[in-house]
């Protein structure tokens, strides 16, 4: 049996309660596409990520990829935007961003974007978007030029001429907050609202619900946020069904697209929040006795399907909103993305 088969467990969940909320067509906004080689650090064997994706998901495909979700979402037609895995320390950044783009160029409804760091220069950047036919860009945490990584501020990682940059050419930023705070952080609170004004044709996506895998978070940040134009959030491997949602209620379910962080999706487990820290529950770093229960565990994505469902409750989403939040929204994202750059090359 692979890594990703379902057992009975995973079929009974997908059955009885995912089935009818998840809309026949998808867009994944938040996917990995990526191979392990590229993972250039001397110590990545015994590194984070060794025994997850370095030993389950070594080399990801669209093929692969589409495997997966055929599996955890049968009957689905999936469209992706897809990005490297970010490797913190040496990471090979060309063969990466070459790499999703061959992929993502196997299907004309999906879209790549490209992984950078703050060392890159604008003309870097915009000859390896024509080489790829990336749409916008990855920046991370890990790349951070401050010496407190955990409370960087986004142009930390992400420089202000990397920025103009994407407004000029109209780029997706997918986006993944640090600070111990996340999104409720005044720095970052205000600093998306300065970047999103001074930069508007920025199209920033909020990774991970802007980084709040509880609710505190975001309910402390919405009302700021509110309202801005060109911000949106994914749901990518949030677990707690009232961060989704405060999500839903705070900025507005019309800004809030489905991702699955894949391949976290198809590993076994859950985020959990507690006070005000979050971690990643699995079947191997826990000591609970589950004696008087089935205390298998299921796959992460239907960890969180199940609270992008139970989250939807107080706002009673109809038919057309869930297509929106799984499909149309992010649609619509994407093909203006594509738009934009393609004009914007060829001017």
């Amino acid at each position: 049996m692979s890594e990703y088969s379902p057992t009975d467990l995973d079929r009974r969940i997908w059955q009885e309660e995912l089935d009818a909320f998840v809309p026949q067509q998808v867009l994944d906004v938040h996917a990995h596409i990526y191979r392990w080689a590229f993972n250039i650090n001397p110590d990545k064997e015994t590194g984070p990520y060794a025994a997850s994706i370095g030993q389950r998901f070594p080399e990801v495909t669209f093929e692969l990829a589409n495997q997966i979700d055929e599996a955890l979402m049968p009957g689905r037609r999936i469209e992706r935007l897809a990005f490297p895995f970010p490797f913190a320390g040496a990471c090979d950044f060309d063969a990466s961003n070459d790499h999703v783009g061959r992929e993502m160029a196997k299907a004309a409804d999906s879209a790549s974007l490209m992984l950078v760091h703050p060392g890159m220069s604008a003309t870097d950047i915009e000859e390896t978007l024509r080489r790829t036919g990336a749409i916008g860009l990855k920046p991370y945490l890990v790349y951070a030029t401050n010496a407190d990584r955990s409370e960087a501020s986004i142009t930390d990682f992400l420089p202000e001429h990397q920025i103009a940059l994407a407004d000029r050419l109209g780029l997706i930023v997918m986006m993944h907050l640090s600070k111990r705070q996340a999104v409720a952080d005044p720095n970052n609170i205000s600093e998306l609202g300065r970047l999103s004004e001074t930069y508007p044709r920025v199209r920033w996506i909020l990774a991970h619900c802007a980084r709040s895998y509880s609710a505190w978070a975001i309910e402390k940040a919405a009302a700021s946020l509110r309202g801005l134009p060109n911000i949106w959030y994914d749901t990518s491997t949030v677990c707690e069904a009232d961060a989704l949602d405060a999500l839903y209620t705070g900025v507005g379910i019309d800004r809030v697209m489905y991702g699955s962080d894949d391949m976290i999706g198809p590993m076994r487990g859950k985020y959990i929040a507690f006070g005000y820290a979050w971690a990643f529950l699995s079947e191997t770093n826990h000591q609970l006795s589950l004696g008087h229960c089935d205390g298998r565990m299921t796959f992460v994505r239907y960890e969180q399907l199940r609270a992008m469902k139970r989250g939807a409750r107080q706002v009673g989403l109809d038919a057309v909103q869930r297509r929106a939040l799984f499909h149309d929204t992010a649609r619509g994202l994407v093909d203006a993305a594509r738009r934009d750059v393609r004009a914007a090359m060829s001017a």
